[in-house]
């Protein structure tokens, strides 16, 4: 296993084991990270500096589908986007995910700050009720750069 297969956790059971291991603060991170662009690698180095630890939840090819992102999403599978996050130095670990909410996964990791985009405002964020809870903070951090998948892959399209 090289050193960025290492940093994804598949096994929900050694998924503890592996966030026991994590310096603290942890930050976790969640979404479809579909096709990686500069939006996406510049938010997520953001979300980085705010601890030790990032950690990103990824969702799974059937979860993007029912995001209706459109029906040839994912355009790359769970197997390919799991591995191009796991090589960004800026995380810590990858881990997927099913469910229509990264809820369940965030009770999990119990993160000492919750981030999402900026088109997400703190009080939207899916866990924020969790993390405020436990004395964690929520971040929604604008974007630096308008990107976006779906407008990069209309882009790809009509050329």
């Amino acid at each position: 296993m090289t050193g960025s297969e290492s940093k994804i956790v598949r096994d929900p059971a050694q998924l503890m084991a592996r966030l026991a291991q994590l310096a603290r603060p942890v930050v976790f991170t969640n979404g479809c990270f579909d096709i990686l662009h500069r939006g996406h690698v510049a938010y997520l180095e953001e979300a980085a500096a705010l601890g030790k630890s990032l950690v990103v939840g990824v969702n799974s090819d059937t979860s993007v589908r029912r995001l209706e992102k459109g029906e040839d999403r994912p355009v790359n599978a769970l197997d390919d986007r799991l591995a191009v996050l796991a090589a960004l130095g800026c995380v810590s670990l990858v881990t997927p995910f099913e469910d229509d909410t990264p809820l369940e996964l965030i009770r999990r990791v119990r993160p000492d700050h919750l981030v999402k985009g900026g088109d997400w405002t703190p009080d939207k964020i899916v866990g924020a009720d969790v993390v405020n809870g436990y004395g964690g903070q929520v971040h929604s951090i604008p974007f630096r750069f308008d990107r976006s998948t779906t407008e990069l892959l209309r882009r790809i399209r009509s050329s």
